[in-house]
């Protein structure tokens, strides 16, 4: 099992995940209490291990944004969570994309996403119905208030990767010691 920390923003969150070693982390470039800059992303990754891949995480963003970020080696993979299209996605080609679906919504339109995240809506921290998970057969990531308290369930789920955020803080700040147990718990160490 994956696991990805998303909504790296300080410079000690490097260090946190450069020692527990996540398959994934992002970074948000969508407005957010998490959101960092083209610059900040670039130190981040210049100093982060490169063993883990790099999501930027976007809400309709400037195509040409995400090619930049991509371009650059900011990024690895981009992380759509607005609305964003089939033909949209179709003009990210050669980037590989992450596509968020909220409950309730089809895969169908955008089925060119190289996978999906299954999420109770960006940054709400709520977990939902896993239970109603559309099937697929692309690999999936799996988010929405997934903590130390809930991980074990979610992992039931078979999903391709675990997503966290919320989960991963303290007081709204990444938190060492949790990152390095949910990473543990993912791996089943």
């Amino acid at each position: 099992m994956k696991i990805k920390i998303c909504g790296l923003f300080n410079p000690c969150d490097i260090d946190y995940v450069n020692e527990a070693l996540p398959d994934y982390i992002g970074f948000v470039f969508a407005e957010s209490r998490r959101q960092i800059s083209h610059e900040t992303a670039r130190e981040f990754k210049k100093r982060l291990d490169p063993r883990i891949k790099t999501a930027g995480v976007f809400v309709n963003a400037d195509i040409e944004d995400i090619k930049y970020l991509f371009g650059a080696g900011i990024i690895d993979l981009a992380q759509l969570h607005g609305s964003e299209s089939y033909e949209y996605i179709e003009k990210l080609q050669g980037i590989p994309i992450i596509k968020t679906i909220l409950p309730g919504e089809s895969c169908n339109s955008v089925i060119n996403a190289d996978c999906f995240l299954f999420d109770s809506g960006a940054g709400t921290g709520k977990t939902f119905d896993w239970s109603t998970i559309p099937k697929t057969n692309k690999p999936y990531f799996l988010a929405g208030g997934i903590n130390l308290e809930n991980i074990h369930e979610a992992v039931k789920t078979n999903c391709y990767c675990i997503d966290l955020s919320g989960g991963a803080e303290v007081d709204g700040i990444k938190n060492r010691d949790k990152i390095i147990e949910l990473v543990q718990i993912c791996r089943g160490e």
